[in-house]
């Protein structure tokens, strides 16, 4: 054992030293070799390639998000616009104080630099809808894009479409109880507002809304 301590054997002893490490080598090189022919499996999936997918997606381009505007005075909006029709602008009053019936949402649909407004216009008594719009910001003020003034009708955001829905009536029906809607899509593309779909849906009629029999005594 004390052999080992000499100048010669300390030549030796890092001579072996070089053959492991090569031989460590060429083992982690086989092992690397065998996790890419299986398919890419072990560190190589929670690895380099998860690092590689959050880059590619860090390169994609993506919609920049809008700028959510300072909150717009709807009333004053749906009055100063010419588009809306003058028995719209002549309802439009407060119903308690100084609350006007409107209901008011900001959102991208038109893919500017500032959201969207859509304002519906609504009755104080039964909150049915007259009128819907949407306004898109240019050059620091708004511009009417979209509206529909066919009661009752609502508009709304929806994943970035606008989505109106209508309801419908038939004969008899009381205005808190239409028989059915009709809903539909629209989506911005070329300037203006386009249809991509509509559906209808009819509502159920309430099993107790007939009188129920007196019980005979």
């Amino acid at each position: 054992m004390r052999g080992l301590t000499g100048e010669g054997s300390a030549g030796n002893r890092g001579g072996i030293q070089a053959v492991i490490t090569a031989l460590a080598g060429f083992a982690a090189l086989g092992l690397f070799a065998s996790s890419c022919a299986a398919g890419g499996t072990g560190a190589r999936d929670e690895g380099p390639a998860h690092v590689d997918s959050v880059a590619g997606a860090a390169a994609s381009p993506s919609a920049a998000p809008s700028k959510t505007p300072d909150a717009v005075n709807a009333v004053r909006l749906v009055k100063d616009d010419p588009e809306v029709a003058p028995e719209v602008k002549r309802d439009l009053k407060p119903c308690v104080a100084d609350e006007y019936p409107v209901d008011v949402s900001y959102g991208n649909l038109t893919g500017g630099s500032a959201d969207d407004v859509v304002v519906n216009v609504l009755t104080c008594g039964d909150a049915v809808g007259v009128g819907s719009y949407v306004y898109r910001e240019q050059d620091g003020s708004y511009k009417n894009v979209f509206k529909a003034e066919e009661p009752p009708v609502y508009a709304e955001i929806d994943r970035g479409d606008l989505v109106v829905t209508k309801q419908v009536y038939e004969k008899g029906d009381p205005v808190s109880s239409p028989s059915g809607e009709n809903v539909i899509t629209y989506r911005w593309a070329s300037g203006r507002f386009a249809e991509e779909y509509r559906t209808h849906n009819d509502y159920g009629k309430v099993v107790g809304d007939s009188a129920s029999p007196v019980p005979a005594s």
